[in-house]
């Protein structure tokens, strides 16, 4: 089983081979052509790549077409279904179980005072991440690829929680970093301290419906919530998400089947949709 660090290393090569796949999709690339593009042989690509995402190059280029997408969309009655059972929290690989809780108006007032928050920068099968956490949860998970974005993050984190106590500690943020991101078979809860607006805070509720391997509209979240003509407030709150991934924002998409934007990159967004499509396909 390959380490985070290894799958990290793998992240960056996979990568460059996903965003070659997304711009040569229509002319239907060789294998020779992709390993090519990112400087690796055919035989190293193809076991590299299906060593990550479990699949082949061009197996995952499949989940992310938009024909692929606008079936998903179509099939939503596993969305529908979560929805309709009031679940917390989708069921997420390895069994992990998230739960969650907003600050309370206080805090929020108050920007975090009384509040210590610890982060830690870690590797990941998706690259690297920042993870902040609190007593009652984690607060933060954002996706970086450089120190500048680094500084950036960190920045956000002080603005978010401007009177909160915060520290680097990376060995606080590890158990939770490997509760998230082993490869490994386990159980396990992980909490989420959620920081918004009323509304924000029941969009990214929402979001933690969606299955795993699956997607939704806009419109379809919006809808989830009850106010079905608010899909721009939608993702504007969707575009606001402060804890990538496991409020699981890059499972939205556009109704016409295109992935749209994301704050941590849309090449990492299509990593991430096609990564958790191949790991439920297995």
């Amino acid at each position: 089983m390959p380490t985070q660090e290894n799958s990290h290393m793998h992240y960056e090569k996979v990568e460059q081979a996903i965003h070659y796949l997304m711009e040569h999709h229509l002319q239907q690339p060789s294998l020779k052509e992709i390993g090519d593009a990112v400087g690796m042989s055919e035989f190293h690509l193809q076991r590299v790549f299906t060593q990550w995402a479990g699949v082949s190059p061009k197996q995952f280029l499949q989940y992310l077409t938009k024909e692929h997408a606008k079936h998903a969309l179509r099939t939503s009655s596993v969305f529908d279904s979560a929805l309709a059972s009031g679940l917390s929290g989708s069921s997420r690989l390895h069994d992990l179980l998230i739960t969650h809780e907003s600050v309370t108006p206080g805090e929020y007032r108050s920007w975090g005072k009384g509040i210590h928050i610890w982060y830690g920068v870690h590797a990941c099968q998706f690259g690297h991440c920042l993870i902040a956490v609190t007593q009652r949860g984690v607060c933060k998970l954002a996706f970086f690829d450089t120190d500048d974005e680094l500084k950036i993050l960190l920045t956000e984190l002080h603005s978010e929680w401007k009177h909160a106590e915060i520290s680097e500690d990376i060995t606080a943020t590890q158990n939770t970093a490997d509760l998230i991101f082993s490869q490994s078979q386990h159980t396990g809860s992980l909490h989420l301290l959620l920081k918004g607006t009323p509304f924000r805070v029941q969009v990214w509720q929402a979001l933690l419906n969606i299955p795993e391997g699956s997607l939704a509209s806009y419109q379809q979240v919006a809808q989830s919530i009850g106010k079905p003509s608010s899909a721009r407030a939608v993702a504007s709150a969707i575009a606001n998400n402060q804890i990538g991934y496991l409020i699981p924002c890059h499972r939205v998409i556009r109704g016409t089947g295109a992935l749209s934007e994301y704050r941590w990159g849309k090449i990492r967004k299509a990593a991430l949709i096609g990564w958790e499509k191949s790991q439920t396909e297995k």
